[in-house]
């Protein structure tokens, strides 16, 4: 129930004034559009004809949602600050309890409103999304079960689903795992475009080396649920710092090298009983005594680059990565060289 007190009459008709036309764009914004776009193409095609229409086509006047949503935020937050000010002004009355009503009402029923799609408008926008993540004939495969689409396009409406929230960041977890090689670079290159046409910050899950190369701006490296590694993409690929890290790189399938793949030894640990000190210790062949007493802290590299391993310790002997590790970070950087030409 609304209070109707000064401060809630004084903003409701606008809340209200402002709720009706987010409701009108979202039922009438594309039927006008529509409506538009074919009186355009009839007139351009009479005067392709050589003939005179004898009329203008006039834009529609379309409701612009972003502001309205924006406009109705503004308005709650300046029935806040009215209420804070009477409360301020008047403390003997309880004008505190009144706004935590009206706001929650508001909170309760405003977002309901703003963010209620109708049937036909969430079709719309299911279509569209199908649409954007490269779905082919997105209108007759609209009605479609999962089972009659294939992993790749099962990918793609699960990536689709997640920006129907129009978010900020988008956390793509093993996005490409069970997929060939072919459908990975399709998803990845679809996730590349919408990270540039939306301005989205993405988080990439991923085990695939390969695939955090061509992905990824900074990486954290992670082992038993902690990060052991962070840094730009460059400095974790081309000086790498922790063991783990050098055992990635080692294991990771390259069409250059006939050497059979380096596995990590031995098995991860059980986190219900973490063991003591560094966690990675047992699979280490750089281990020290410390390793298996005390956890590493990070330390820093450089302002963007820092690994947690006692090697880096200033009174810890020097330790180099293996031999591999070595070459594959010259054939990158060769390749990495080469492109950059291209």
């Amino acid at each position: 129930m609304v209070i109707k007190d000064s401060a809630a009459w004084t903003f409701s008709g606008a809340i209200k004034g402002f709720l009706k036309m987010y409701d009108d764009g979202l039922k009438n914004n594309e039927k006008r559009v529509n409506a538009f776009q074919r009186k355009q193409e009839k007139h351009d095609r009479l005067i392709a004809q050589g003939k005179d229409p004898g009329w203008k086509v006039i834009p529609p006047a379309v409701v612009d949602m972003d502001r309205v949503r924006a406009d109705i935020q503004q308005q709650m937050v300046n029935l806040a600050d009215k209420y804070q000010a009477m409360n301020i002004q008047e403390p003997h009355e309880n004008k505190h309890q009144k706004a935590v009503q009206l706001l929650a009402y508001l909170n309760e029923n405003a977002a309901g409103i703003v963010n209620k799609v109708t049937q036909y408008a969430a079709k719309a926008k299911a279509i569209k999304l199908m649409e954007e993540v490269g779905i082919p004939e997105p209108r007759q495969r609209y009605r479609q079960y999962p089972f009659e689409f294939s992993g790749g396009m099962r990918q793609r409406i699960v990536i689709a689903i997640a920006l129907a929230a129009d978010p900020d960041i988008l956390i793509c977890d093993e996005p490409t795992t069970a997929l060939d090689v072919t459908i990975q670079a399709q998803i990845l290159e679809l996730i590349n475009k919408l990270k540039k046409e939306r301005n989205l910050s993405i988080i990439f899950i991923t085990h695939d080396l390969g695939v955090v190369a061509n992905m990824a701006d900074r990486i954290a490296v992670m082992y038993a649920g902690k990060i052991v590694e962070q840094g730009t993409a460059q400095e974790v690929f081309y000086e790498p710092a922790h063991p783990y890290t050098w055992a990635l790189l080692s294991s990771m399938p390259d069409l250059d090298t006939k050497e059979k793949l380096e596995a990590i030894p031995g098995t991860p640990p059980n986190m219900i009983y973490p063991p003591k000190g560094d966690a990675f210790a047992d699979r280490n062949r750089y281990a020290m005594e410390i390793d298996f007493e005390m956890e590493p802290p990070m330390f820093d590299l450089s302002p963007t680059h820092s690994a947690a391993t006692w090697l880096l310790h200033p009174d810890a002997p020097k330790a180099n990565p293996p031999a591999v590790v070595v070459e594959r970070i010259r054939k990158m950087k060769a390749r990495a060289e080469v492109n950059s030409h291209e």
